[in-house]
């Protein structure tokens, strides 16, 4: 799955926003009430490291179960600590991918998470690189 680099960087304008107290139920509606609970920077929420956090957008479906869709832009923080189990963004023999972290007979791999389709899995080698953590996903939805 290649990763292309979002050319103009994403700035935070540091406008905030107010958010709702009751949780969007995704299964049975709420009948909670309308209060604010606090106000959010969604680019601030997302970053934990600003300096270290680089804006990539995806392209592909290998990393669909874990909620990252073709099109979507991902906050990659190379300060994060990479650990198995986490999404990473990865350069092998000079590409850009994205997957998940893994570990089997003290080798390690990049493994795809979309038990839908069948990708590969990479192994990682000297000349591998785990560029950086996922750190969140940004995904705009079509409103025409």
């Amino acid at each position: 799955m290649p990763v292309f680099p979002i050319e103009a960087p994403v700035l935070t304008t540091g406008h905030r926003i107010p958010i709702a107290l009751p949780r969007a139920s995704a299964g049975f509606p709420s009948p909670a009430g309308d209060d604010l609970e606090d106000e959010i920077d969604p680019i601030a929420w997302v970053v934990r490291h600003p300096t270290s956090t680089f804006w990539w957008r995806v392209e592909g479906d290998c990393l669909w179960d874990v909620g990252i869709r073709d099109g979507d832009i991902i906050a990659v923080d190379r300060a994060g600590t990479r650990r198995v189990g986490r999404a990473v963004l990865a350069v092998v023999e000079g590409a850009v991918t994205a997957k998940i972290l893994r570990k089997r007979d003290e080798k390690y791999f990049l493994a795809p998470a979309n038990s839908r389709e069948a990708f590969p899995e990479i192994e990682l080698t000297e000349d591998s690189e785990i560029w950086g953590v996922i750190a969140g996903v940004v995904r705009r939805y079509d409103l025409a």
